[in-house]
């Protein structure tokens, strides 16, 4: 097994938390990000002190390969069917439990099994926590083809919301334009804040060109944020429980 990659004491003091929530014969989802890999790491450790039943999907293939190389099991979404907990981080928190994500570019993926638990956790350290969503990009996946008519559609619906003239950026990385695992680009959308994250949701959906976003809503049972001391706190509402 590989070490555990060095992180700030609030990522690593989350994901230990986290993996508390996982008991054996479990169907688990495994998120992607800096933070889930910390997660993977000390739940393989775990496994490798303790084993137990565990099947595990995960949300990209960057994860997939941490996650074997560890030595969990890691099967495809449909061969699980249906999974019992899903734990990822986030890029923002919002105190209703709505998130951002879509930073690794692994949104698609993570939503579809988010969807499919019976529960999220989101871990994340507290500069993720904010009261209102949009200080970090939004990223918005569209398919290749008509890329930029699926831009325009997407300006004229932030005009709709009061949001116009917000930079939109097609991603890239190392000077090469980013695609996800399913081949798609992302468009990152500068937002500073999002004043109805529902309504945005609703125009992204009316577009054809836009595969997913990086708005959670509703999906979201329970937020750990590590705390730089080495303890954390939960963030959790009714409505989610």
């Amino acid at each position: 097994m590989t070490d555990t990659p060095r992180s700030d004491p609030a990522k690593d003091a989350a994901a230990q938390a986290a993996v508390k929530l996982v008991k054996p014969g479990m169907k688990l989802g495994l998120g992607t990000g800096s933070t889930a890999n910390v997660f993977v790491h000390r739940l393989a450790e775990r496994m490798q002190e303790d084993p137990f039943e565990l099947r595990c999907a995960a949300t990209s293939k960057a994860t997939a390969e941490l996650a074997q190389s560890l030595g969990l099991r890691v099967e495809s979404l449909d061969e699980l069917g249906w999974l019992d907990l899903t734990i990822d981080g986030a890029d923002e928190v919002d105190p209703d439990l709505n998130l951002i994500k879509g930073g690794g570019g692994a949104h698609l993926r993570e939503k579809i099994v988010a969807r499919a638990s019976d529960r999220m956790v989101v871990i994340a350290d507290p500069g993720k926590v904010v009261e209102q969503l949009g200080r970090f990009h939004l990223p918005v996946e569209v398919i290749p083809f008509g890329w930029r008519s699926t831009e325009a559609q997407i300006r004229r619906g932030l005009d709709d919301l009061g949001l116009t003239e917000r930079p939109i950026t097609l991603r890239k990385r190392e000077d090469r334009v980013f695609m996800t695992d399913e081949g798609n680009l992302i468009l990152d959308l500068a937002l500073e804040a999002i004043p109805n994250a529902y309504e945005l949701a609703a125009i992204f959906a009316d577009i054809p060109g836009v595969v997913e976003h990086g708005l959670f809503l509703n999906i979201c049972h329970l937020a750990i944020i590590g705390r730089e001391d080495g303890t954390s706190a939960e963030l959790v509402t009714e409505e989610n429980l």
